[in-house]
């Protein structure tokens, strides 16, 4: 009797660790990259570079991506434990492969953006072959790379998900269509990138609802 309730109270807890992490990194990815478009727009920088105000933010963006990352790791673990032994080898793969590789190329694109902000002082944005290169790769690696295997984590996730019965049909249809827009546009439209962080809060809002709904019908049997 102990031991399934401990079972219990466990599957009831994790989705709710889930949501936590999972909202954490949508308001730490969110902001991060809100403060990157309106200091570094992709139409470029002036002539004279960043000014103070704008490198304070930049910095504090590049600062809160890290902590993002470890956001989105805890919130991959989460769901793998919710998941269990019932996962797809092949979809848990793909799942847990674009999770990481969407936060690795997302910590070396905050590396070369945080070099690149250090060194905007004593640069000249509109001419400095330096800059232009390091602003290249920092866009192609998080609007190109990161944000297309961010799409396929979508993928991977709401196919999981509709398998399971873990989200309902129109999270797992908005899911598809979220990752379908990130494959096809980014790099193209401007704010796009945001789809992924809000899909993921709306996700981990979903999850903290069932539960907490789950959890008052457990609480009244034990």
């Amino acid at each position: 009797m102990g031991a399934r309730f401990e079972a219990r109270r466990q599957a009831i807890r994790t989705p709710r660790a889930a949501a936590t992490a999972g909202i954490l990194f949508a308001f730490l990815l969110s902001t991060s990259l809100t403060l990157l478009l309106v200091n570094v727009p992709p139409s470029g920088l002036p002539p004279e570079g960043l000014d103070e105000q704008s490198l304070r933010q930049v910095t504090l963006a590049l600062n809160l991506m890290p902590f993002a990352g470890i956001a989105f790791l805890w919130f991959i673990g989460v769901i793998r434990d919710r998941l269990g032994e019932n996962e797809d080898r092949f979809f848990a793969t793909v799942f847990l492969g674009s999770g990481l590789l969407f936060v690795a190329m997302l910590f070396v694109a905050g590396a070369v953006a945080g070099g690149l902000a250090s060194a905007s002082v004593g640069l000249e944005p509109a001419v400095d072959p330096t800059w232009l290169y390091g602003r290249f790769v920092t866009r192609t690696l998080i609007r190109v790379y990161a944000m297309r295997m961010a799409a396929v984590f979508m993928i991977s996730t709401t196919t999981l998900s509709m398998r399971f019965q873990i989200v309902p049909r129109w999270l797992a249809i908005l899911g598809f269509v979220g990752a379908g827009v990130l494959l096809l546009t980014v790099g193209s439209l401007v704010w796009v990138e945001l789809i992924f962080p809000v899909w993921v809060l709306i996700l981990s809002v979903n999850l903290l609802v069932t539960s907490l709904r789950r959890s008052q019908p457990a609480a009244a049997a034990s």
